[in-house]
C-alpha cells in the first residue's frame, strides 16, 4: 500500500470528530469572491488592512494550506456543495449559456450538505452570489445577458437544496448597483438595489441572525447562513471611496514591493497590477468590514457561543502577476485561499498547515456539527473534524489541481500541490487535442511545469525540464493515485 492510500484510509477511519456538540450549533459560512489566501493583514505578506480578519484569526483555527482545487467560481461552489470533484458532480466549468449544453450546473438529485441540515430541521438563509444555475432560453434580462450568450440566471425553489431563505443571483458583477432574487420571486422578477453587494448581504444576514420580525427564519430552530459576496471580483473599481483612501498614504511601487512575480512599468502585465490592487485591496477592507458587522450581530444574540463559523473564498487571484489576469491557474496567488474556522470550546485557535482541499469541507463541517453519520459514503471528501478539534489526525500528503475543458473533459490539466512542489500536466493544444510530440514529457503531455515552492515561493524558475525523476516521483506517488482514488478519467501518467 503506497503511502497516499494509506493516509486515505486512515482518514477514512478516523474521520470522525472527537465528541458531538451538546446541542445542534449554527453555521455562518462567509463565502468571497476572487481573494487569494496572502491577502491578509495579520499575514504579513501584503500591505491589505483587514482588522477584523485579524482578530478573527486569533479566535480561530487559520488554514493558510488551503487550496481551491479548480480555482474558478462555478467549479469551487460544485465542490463545496457536493463533496466530490468536478468530474462527478458535472461542474466542470463556469455556469453559463455556452457550458449549458454540457448539463454544467448543480444537479438536481445531488445531496448537498444543506440538503442534510434541512433533514435535520435547520432553518437554512442563502444570500449573494450562487452560480450554478444554466441559464436556458428565453435568457432574463440582466446587463450580462444577451440574446446569444447569458451569464445570469433564476434558481427555481425545486434547486435550492434546502435553503428556505434566499435572495440570490446567479452572477451580477454590478457590485454598485446589485439585483437579487427573494425567496418567493418568480422569475421575471428582481430586487435592484442601489447599496455596495457587501453592506448589503451584511445587512441582510444581521437580519437573518437576529430574526428581524420573525420573518427570516424559524424560530427556536438552529440556523445554517451562507453569505456569499462578490467583491473582491472585478470591475475593482465598483467599491466605495471610502475604502480607497485607506491606501492613498501607499505608491504603486509600495503596493507590489514585495511581489518579484510582478512585472515592471510599461509592460502590459506589469500595468494592469499597479492600475488595479489598490481598488482590489480597497473591495478587501470593504468586505472585512461587513464581516465584522456580521460577527458583532452574532455576538449581540448570543448565538456566537454555539455557532460553527467559517471564513473562506472560492479562489485567489493574480491580478497580473505571472502574466495571468485573474484565476483558473496553478500558482500560489490563484490557488490558495483564506480558510479560517471558529467553534468557541471546541476548536482551539491555532495555525496549522494541513493540505486541506475544498470536498473536505462538506464531510468536515457536518462532522463538526454532530451529523457525520449522514455524511454519503460517496463524496471525495474526508472529514478532518477531528484534527480540528484535537489537532490529531491523519494528514493528506498532497492537494489535487484540476483544469476540464467543458467541450473536451478528457483534456485539460492536472496536477498535485505538495507541502514543497507544484507540479501540473497539460494535455491540451489551442484547439483541445493532444499532440503527438511532447518535447520529452512523459506521455505524450503538452507540458509539464514543476515549482519548488519552499526554494522559490514565488513560482520564477519552472523546474520539470531539469528534475525529471522528481517528475516522475510525483507523478507515482501523488497524482496517479488521486486520480485513481476520484475516478478521474482524465489518462494517467506513466
Amino acid at each position: 500500500m503506497n503511502r497516499f492510500v494509506f493516509c486515505i484510509a486512515l482518514m477514512m477511519i478516523g474521520s470522525t470528530a472527537a465528541a458531538a456538540p451538546a446541542e445542534k450549533p449554527n453555521l455562518l459560512f462567509v463565502l468571497v469572491d476572487q481573494w487569494r489566501g496572502q491577502a491578509m493583514g495579520f499575514v504579513g505578506v501584503e500591505p491589505v488592512i483587514t482588522p477584523n480578519l485579524d482578530k478573527f484569526s486569533a479566535q480561530a483555527l487559520v488554514l493558510p494550506q488551503a487550496v481551491s482545487n479548480f480555482p474558478v467560481c462555478s467549479p469551487y461552489r460544485g465542490m463545496l456543495m457536493t463533496g466530490k470533484y468536478p468530474h462527478a458532480n458535472k461542474v466542470i466549468s463556469n455556469c453559463n449559456s455556452r457550458t449549458a449544453p454540457h448539463n454544467v450546473k448543480l444537479q438536481k438529485n445531488a445531496r448537498c450538505w444543506s440538503d442534510v441540515l434541512a433533514g435535520h430541521d435547520y432553518s437554512l438563509g442563502y444570500i449573494g452570489k450562487w452560480h450554478l444555475e444554466a441559464p436556458y432560453k428565453p435568457y432574463v434580462k440582466s446587463y450580462n445577458n444577451s440574446e446569444k450568450f447569458a451569464w445570469n440566471e433564476w434558481t427555481p425553489p425545486d434547486r435550492r437544496h434546502g435553503f428556505d431563505f434566499w435572495y440570490a443571483y446567479n452572477t451580477f458583477d454590478r457590485h454598485l448597483s446589485p439585483e437579487y432574487w427573494s425567496t418567493d420571486m418568480t422569475r421575471d422578477q428582481r430586487a435592484k438595489i442601489k447599496q455596495w453587494g457587501p453592506e448589503h448581504e451584511a445587512d441582510l444576514a444581521i437580519n437573518f441572525i437576529k430574526n428581524s420580525e420573525g420573518k427570516y427564519r424559524k424560530a427556536n430552530h438552529p440556523f445554517a447562513l451562507v453569505v456569499s459576496m462578490n467583491p473582491p471580483h472585478t470591475p475593482y473599481g465598483a467599491v466605495p471611496k471610502r475604502y480607497v483612501e485607506r491606501y492613498r498614504h501607499l505608491t504603486d511601487e509600495q503596493l507590489v514591493a514585495r511581489r518579484p512575480n510582478v512585472m515592471p512599468i510599461k509592460t502590459r502585465w506589469g500595468d494592469y497590477y499597479r492600475k488595479n490592487v489598490r481598488n482590489y485591496y480597497a473591495q478587501i477592507t470593504g468586505v472585512d468590514e461587513q464581516f465584522g458587522r456580521i460577527l458583532a450581530a452574532l455576538k449581540q444574540t448570543g448565538a456566537d457561543k454555539n455557532t460553527l463559523v467559517i471564513f473562506t473564498a472560492d479562489h485567489g487571484n493574480c491580478l497580473g502577476a505571472h502574466g495571468m489576469v485573474t484565476k483558473n491557474n496553478h500558482f500560489e496567488e490563484s490557488m490558495r485561499i483564506p480558510l479560517m474556522v471558529r467553534m468557541p470550546g471546541r476548536i482551539k485557535p491555532r495555525h496549522d498547515n494541513l493540505l486541506i482541499s475544498v470536498p473536505d469541507m462538506y464531510p468536515t463541517m457536518l462532522d463538526l456539527m454532530g451529523f457525520g453519520a449522514d455524511v454519503p459514503a460517496d463524496l471525495h471528501g474526508v472529514s478532518h473534524a477531528r484534527l480540528f478539534v484535537t489537532g490529531q489526525g491523519p494528514r493528506p500528503t498532497s492537494q489535487m489541481y484540476i483544469y476540464i475543458p467543458y467541450d473536451a473533459p478528457g483534456h485539460g490539466r492536472r496536477g498535485v500541490r505538495t507541502e514543497r512542489y507544484t507540479i501540473v500536466l497539460s494535455r491540451l493544444t489551442e484547439k483541445s487535442k493532444v499532440t503527438d510530440a511532447s518535447a520529452g514529457y512523459p506521455n505524450g503531455f503538452d507540458k509539464v511545469v514543476l515549482y519548488d515552492n519552499q526554494a522559490d515561493p514565488y513560482q520564477l524558475k519552472d523546474l520539470a525540464k531539469s528534475h525529471p525523476q522528481l517528475v516522475k516521483q510525483l507523478i507515482d506517488e501523488h497524482l496517479n493515485p488521486w486520480l485513481k482514488r476520484t475516478g478521474d478519467p482524465w489518462p494517467r501518467a506513466k
